[in-house]
């Protein structure tokens, strides 16, 4: 990735980051290596290190200041979660298209608000699914399509965390839980998948610190029902207590064969890096010759050059572009991120009921 000034195309869209942590940063090196954009201002409470590239921007505090007075095309909110929607909606009104990382907020009411508020103001909305723009999840989801349904979906990425990562974890649980801030990721994989409505979702989580508030669990586990017979289930821990044993299992079975990802002996689960690339597809048919034995061997995949977490930055930005430069009919984009976190949500509430949630 070059920290170099890029060269600039006439009319960049100028455009506002909110939020400068890991996602932050990374959105920011994106829009500065894209030609068609402009950091207008990058915003965050405090003053953090800024990588090759944006030291020569500055951060300001205010978003509010920063759009009123940048009058930005794009507004990028990589902040808490607790203020993705009104920032979103504050932006969306001020005439900004507008780029929100997930989840796109804490409540089904609050996501519904910002897609209303995309639709008035005839503004374009991105949700930070980076899976979406990675080439080797795109063939995950075409090749569990190929096998067809029903299915049976294990997916789980939890983070043996400490130090800086942990105060990160920590700071995230003040307001979402593991399985509702990462899960939204993989329930829309799995919506990806199947065509299924999600029916019942059920949901279990433990508190395993006393550093984190009482009402909070950094454990957690949900299981997902659907109309077609589909079943699914996701885990999410974070902490320095959680194990390094089985931390990234992404499986999808159909009665005709399944397919995984086959993870590199010895990957750390707190690697972002980790959390994107998937090294190996492993592709098995349950098809039997006539002694009853296989009729073929699994296919490995090799999916060696993949994109890393920058790269992955640069090509959901460049969707961005794409999507307001040709107009691109976001509907959809916008009810699965809805549809993805209400699940999630469903299973937060799962967890503090003891009970099954219908949907």
């Amino acid at each position: 990735m070059s920290s170099q000034t890029p060269l600039r195309v006439p009319n960049p869209l100028r455009v506002i980051v909110a939020g400068l942590g890991n996602m932050g940063r990374s959105h920011a090196l994106a829009y500065h290596t894209n030609p068609g954009f402009q950091i207008a201002a990058l915003i965050n409470r405090s003053d953090v290190p800024l990588p090759d590239g944006l030291s020569g921007y500055g951060i300001r505090r205010s978003f509010d200041d920063a759009l009123r007075d940048e009058k930005p095309d794009v507004a990028c909110i990589a902040t808490y979660s607790d203020s993705h929607a009104d920032y979103a909606v504050r932006a969306l009104e001020a005439g900004c298209h507008v780029f929100v990382e997930k989840p796109l907020a804490t409540t089904v009411a609050d996501a519904e608000r910002v897609v209303a508020a995309a639709k008035a103001n005839g503004k374009k909305l991105v949700i930070g699914y980076i899976l979406r723009h990675h080439p080797s999840w795109i063939r995950l989801i075409a090749e569990a399509r190929k096998l067809g349904g029903p299915y049976v979906f294990r997916m789980n990425l939890n983070q043996q965390s400490s130090g800086s990562t942990w105060e990160t974890h920590k700071q995230l649980m003040q307001t979402t839980s593991p399985i509702v801030d990462c899960g939204v990721h993989y329930l829309d994989v799995m919506l990806q998948i199947t065509d299924a409505r999600t029916v019942e979702v059920r949901g279990m989580g433990v508190r395993l610190t006393e550093e984190v508030a009482p009402s909070m669990y950094n454990y957690g586990h949900l299981q997902v029902l659907f109309d077609d017979g589909s079943v699914g289930w996701y885990e999410a821990g974070w902490g320095p207590m959680i194990s390094e044993t089985a931390f990234f299992v992404k499986d999808v079975i159909s009665p005709n064969g399944c397919v995984s990802i086959v993870m590199k002996e010895g990957v750390k689960s707190d690697d972002i890096d980790t959390h994107t690339k998937t090294s190996t597809i492993r592709l098995h048919s349950a098809a039997t010759g006539p002694d009853g034995k296989f009729a073929r061997p699994d296919e490995m995949v090799s999916m060696a050059g993949e994109p890393g977490h920058q790269d992955l930055c640069d090509l959901e930005q460049a969707f961005v572009l794409k999507a307001i430069r040709e107009d691109l009919d976001l509907t959809k984009h916008m009810d699965d991120a809805v549809k993805s976190l209400a699940v999630c949500l469903a299973a937060d509430e799962s967890v503090r009921s003891g009970k099954a949630v219908r949907l």
